[in-house]
């Protein structure tokens, strides 16, 4: 039996499968990421859920695996060489599992690296922007007055679904087919109109491109269980 015990998280969310990959996570766009990953690659694994409301992500037991305390974060037993790994970061853990899986990432290097770019605009863009405007929008920061900080934030998303929407023209997903710069944009994308209610607020309906492919991508079976794991 896979020994898992040399890990601490493993004595906070015991392992009752050790020989599956471990997921460490929450239903948030970040942490969908991975569990939709799991489920459209059909690898085994074991969903954890990380409690905000309990901070869990603030434990010991959880930073001794995601040194920077934010969902998700794996162990995966079987790892290169057939060692455990320990990962976080979901961009990371998304390369990670299309290259253990040889799934949803090119092996052509033009459209490999034409993929990564996409994730690296959803890591660097996206995700940071979209999430200021749920702060500033649907949480704490809301009952600021000042609106300047969320105007920012709005003009700047806005912008970012520009570029989606005019590269989507013509195309079915992000690439040259589906893969993980899908998987990890338009988890965002559904969570900045539904989840944080700002549909109105960036104008969504002048995005035709993307509302199309985001209805398309909710449409996916693995996307579906994906979206509800960790329950």
């Amino acid at each position: 039996m896979t020994d898992l015990s040399a890990f601490p998280i493993t004595r906070k969310w015991p392992a009752q499968h050790p020989q599956r990959l471990q997921l460490y996570s929450l239903p948030t766009p970040n942490g969908v990421k991975v569990s939709i990953m799991l489920e459209e690659i059909g690898l085994p694994y074991e969903a954890h859920k990380v409690s905000f409301e309990s901070e869990d992500q603030l434990s010991p037991a959880f930073i001794s695996l995601s040194a920077n305390n934010k969902i998700p974060a794996i162990l995966d037993p079987n790892g290169p060489g057939g060692q455990p790994l320990a990962l976080f970061e979901s961009g990371a853990i998304l390369q990670y599992l299309a290259e253990k899986s040889g799934q949803l990432l090119s092996q052509d290097p033009a459209s490999r690296y034409q993929t990564l770019q996409w994730l690296m605009f959803q890591m660097g863009g996206i995700g940071p922007m979209f999430g200021q405007v749920g702060f500033f929008h649907f949480f704490a920061g809301k009952d600021i007055e000042d609106k300047r900080p969320r105007d920012r934030y709005v003009n700047e998303s806005r912008r970012l679904l520009g570029v989606l929407d005019r590269h989507l023209v013509g195309r079915e997903w992000m690439g040259d087919e589906y893969s993980i710069a899908d998987i990890a944009i338009f988890p965002w994308v559904r969570n900045l109109v539904d989840r944080y209610n700002a549909r109105e607020l960036v104008r969504f309906e002048e995005f035709e491109q993307v509302q199309r492919v985001l209805a398309t991508f909710l449409e996916r079976p693995a996307v579906q269980r994906g979206l509800t794991i960790p329950g």
